[in-house]
């Protein structure tokens, strides 16, 4: 059996290849080398490659060496061998070290110098055979560089998120006795409209020399927590860094989402691409299009020494590559404009805004009484009157015209249900009256007395034909409503009016109105042409075609048109530009009597379609109205 042999500065260790003498058929040194590379490969040569016990000590020196090196093992083969000597040759060792997901391996050569010994092989082992230039006493250190993270930008380019600068906040426990860092941590905490005890808990929990952050602030002119106040807390530090924002704390921020340390959710999640303290997306559009946002991180193989862990040689590097920008259809003076409008509304609310021209989203604006809910693309409401433009759509398509009579009553029976028109409904409207009349007041009992001249599959194909219900990728999860098809009695009387089992979002209304507006269904956009270069997770298959044409439009818009002339959304004739084309709604909801109310109002103005929303309003016009009043002013100034 092979011996292992200590010497000046090598171990020469026996292959695990020896055969009788009396044959022909020894190990060559190829099949010595062969076997060596498939031990070093395994990181564990005393099991095939090396024989005598001793050998334990060179698999013991690998795990040492590669302790901290992510990887693992290399791939290792056998280049060539080259007799240099009787009994003596030089095996030349490939190394293919796979250092992330992507084709940018660390790639050298070692040399083994092999000598027959009897009927085996020995060769000299030090930690250059393993590792170019790896010396005794130093093992492997894998970093890894961050790259540039792409911006997101709106319309025309404007950045919105990118690097700002930040004050991380916290307690330097090293700063502050041991005595006394309860307290440091109850007045930081104080001063940062924390929670005391939590804060004072992972202040305690901490190491003895660390940094316990408490929040990360914005370090611009609307700081509110000076350098003056931390400064006067034993043992407050104020670190500066930078971190990716928008433009204000509220900017969009459910959609755009944020950007910190991987949490062990999203690290069990990556499968190895990230690691504890790696930055990434955390939510919204920053989660969805985390690859494309983050780019390649660089990465530097160095060499450091076993006993200090100090840097002693760099090995191989590559360059970070910065992260892709990711283009958003958003137009940033629209998107504050809608966020101050809600900035009061205690309510759940939302304003969307679209291009018909184009189905381009300019503005996905939540309230905070939504708290960090998106409601403007997940909501899941009834659509009230809103949606008697579908109605409509699917009463012309069956012989309606603008001048059919309808028969507007106080109430209206169904199986034993009674229907009825708003409290503040105008009694001069009541009997029979044109549909556009019906229309512009907002006659429940009017649509309702037409439910069988329209079935419920008209309906939803009108509704589809408008957009609502029809799936489109827009780079993030969205709802866009739901009709059902079948339904009867009460529940497609319900449906006339945008009651029932019918529901939309925000966004699927604010879809509706830019179809009529477009004179063909519009396919809603939040991420500009050739914005993202990660596939959508969300891609849907193609929906079925509409058959919405440009005439039907026409009378729609007619129709939108007199809501504002003569119904119940006059106060949008003062808003200056184009005339507003619009239709309120009013959708009732839970147990109480009388039931809450969602508000709702959608509008037309030239290119710009417009829905309002206030999950507990009073009367679409009453709640909705203002609020669109002063979005459409605003965005035309």
């Amino acid at each position: 059996m092979g011996k292992l042999h200590r010497g000046t500065g090598f171990i020469v260790v026996a292959l695990a290849l020896t055969l009788t003498a009396c044959t022909d058929d020894r190990p060559t040194a190829e099949d010595a080398a062969a076997t060596l590379a498939a031990g070093l490969a395994r990181l564990d040569v005393g099991q095939s490659a090396f024989v005598s016990a001793p050998a334990s000590e060179v698999t013991d020196e690998l795990a040492t060496i590669t302790e901290d090196f992510a990887p693992g093992s290399p791939e290792v083969s056998v280049a060539g061998v080259e007799e240099t000597g009787e009994d003596i040759a030089t095996a030349t060792l490939d190394y293919v070290w796979h250092l992330d997901a992507t084709d940018r391996d660390w790639t050298y050569s070692t040399t083994a110098e092999l000598t027959r010994v009897e009927d085996g092989w020995q060769t000299a082992w030090n930690p250059a055979v393993f590792v170019q230039d790896l010396l005794p006493e130093e093992k492997l250190s894998l970093t890894s560089i961050p790259a540039d993270r792409g911006d997101i930008t709106g319309a025309g380019g404007e950045v919105i998120v990118t690097e700002r600068p930040v004050l991380r906040v916290g307690i330097d426990k090293t700063q502050v006795s041991e005595a006394g860092q309860d307290a440091s941590a109850r007045e930081l905490a104080s001063l940062l409209d924390l929670d005391p005890d939590g804060y004072a808990d992972e202040v305690a929990a901490a190491g003895d020399e660390a940094f316990v952050v408490a929040l990360v602030v914005r370090d611009d002119a609307d700081r509110e927590v000076t350098d003056a106040q931390i400064d006067a807390i034993e043992g407050a530090l104020a670190q500066p860094g930078t971190l990716e924002l928008g433009p204000t704390r509220t900017f969009a921020r459910e959609l755009l989402g944020s950007v910190g340390e991987a949490t062990e959710e999203l690290v069990a999640q990556s499968d190895g691409a990230l690691e504890p303290g790696d930055i990434t997306g955390l939510s919204g559009l920053q989660l969805q299009h985390d690859a494309q946002l983050t780019g390649l991180p660089g990465l530097e193989v160095s060499t450091v020494s076993t006993d200090t862990a100090a840097p002693t040689q760099r090995l191989f590097a590559v360059e970070p590559v910065a992260g892709t920008d990711l283009a958003t259809t958003l137009d940033p003076r629209l998107q504050t404009l809608g966020e101050q409008i809600l900035a009061d509304e205690p309510s759940a609310s939302s304003i969307v805004a679209l291009r018909p021209s184009t189905g381009e989203i300019l503005a996905i604006a939540n309230g905070p009484g939504s708290e960090g809910f998106q409601t403007a693309l997940l909501g899941q409401y009834p659509p009230g009157s809103t949606f008697k433009v579908a109605t409509t759509l699917a009463l012309l398509r069956n012989g309606f015209t603008a001048q059919s009579p309808t028969e507007c009553t106080e109430e209206v029976d169904v199986d034993g249900r009674s229907f009825n028109n708003a409290g503040t409904y105008p009694d001069e409207f009541l009997g029979t009256i044109e549909l556009l009349e019906t229309f512009a007041q907002s006659c429940n009992t009017g649509f309702i007395a037409a439910r069988n001249d329209v079935t419920q599959a008209e309906l939803a194909a009108a509704a589809q034909d408008l957009g609502i219900g029809v799936p489109a990728s827009i780079g993030t999860p969205a709802f866009f409503g739901d009709v059902p098809i079948e339904a009867e009695g009460t529940a497609h009387a319900a449906s006339m009016i945008g009651q029932g089992r019918i529901l939309v979002s925000p966004l699927s209304l604010a879809t509706m109105a830019a179809s009529v507006g477009a004179g063909e269904r519009v396919t809603p956009t939040l991420l500009a042409p050739g914005g993202a270069t990660t596939p959508d997770a969300e891609q849907s298959d193609e929906p079925a075609p509409s058959s919405f044409t440009s005439a039907e439009a026409e009378s729609l818009r007619s129709f939108m048109g007199a809501v504002v002339e003569q119904g119940g959304a006059q106060l949008l004739q003062d808003v200056p530009g184009e005339p507003v084309l619009a239709k309120t709604g009013t959708a009732e909801f839970g147990s109480e009597d009388p039931p809450r109310t969602h508000a709702w109002v959608i509008a037309l103005q030239g290119d710009l379609a417009v829905a309002v929303f206030v999950e507990e309003g009073e009367l679409g016009s009453t709640s909705g109205g203002p609020l669109m009043q002063e979005f459409l002013t605003g965005a035309a100034s």
